[in-house]
């Protein structure tokens, strides 16, 4: 059964963790699933997400990360989405091209025409069947983040994370006022909960649409 699902939302929301229980539980039902992120999800793509997580890159340009997400989404989606998806596989991918309009659209404030025709050249054109969107207070999300970064191992990810709470904020409203306009996509889900209450929510709202026509 092919299905193309991906978790959206803020840094520290709980999309990864939420994410990799969903896939745990279809697994359990038999689906067959592959689980990958962006930026990254295969080697040259995950080379490119270091590039851009790195915080010792804090004066790049924007244009510049916008290009750099799309060259990392086009390798990745020839690579891991596309194959997966052409052979009947369920998909979940943390974070595609909505993070893109949300965070380097109303964001950083560029061109959205722009992103969106990236957008749809380095994805093929593939979208998303559900998208599920963990919304939770910045504060919340960036605390989270924050911890989580300082108890990692390996490179330290956190350029967006050095971010001003405004763009955060800007980042968090994008997101809401992209599900606003697709409802039949979004599904929005509290990420200010506990973990488990958020993960049976999010797997009775979209296990429903994995049983119905495509």
């Amino acid at each position: 059964m092919q299905r193309f699902i991906t978790f959206e939302g803020i840094e520290g929301c709980g999309k990864s963790t939420q994410l990799r229980l969903l896939s745990d539980r279809l697994e359990h039902q038999g689906f067959s699933v592959v689980t990958t992120r962006e930026p990254g999800g295969s080697p040259i793509a995950d080379q490119i997400r270091a590039i851009l997580l790195d915080a010792g890159n804090r004066a790049m340009t924007p244009m510049a990360e916008l290009l750099l997400y799309a060259a990392a989404r086009a390798q990745h989606v020839e690579e891991v989405i596309a194959p997966a998806l052409a052979v009947g596989k369920i998909v979940l991918c943390d974070r595609f091209t909505d993070a893109t309009v949300a965070y380097q659209g109303f964001g950083r404030g560029l061109d959205m025409a722009t992103i969106l025709e990236l957008n749809r050249l380095a994805s093929r054109s593939i979208r998303p069947d559900i998208s599920v969107l963990l919304d939770c207070p910045v504060e919340t999300g960036l605390s989270r983040a924050k911890a989580r970064i300082e108890n990692a191992a390996g490179a330290r990810e956190e350029r967006f994370e050095l971010e001003e709470m405004a763009f955060h904020e800007k980042v968090r409203r994008g997101y809401l006022e992209l599900a606003s306009r697709e409802p039949e996509r979004f599904i929005v889900v509290s990420g200010s909960r506990g973990v488990d209450e958020t993960a049976a929510e999010i797997f009775d709202l979209v296990a429903p649409r994995l049983a119905g026509p495509r």
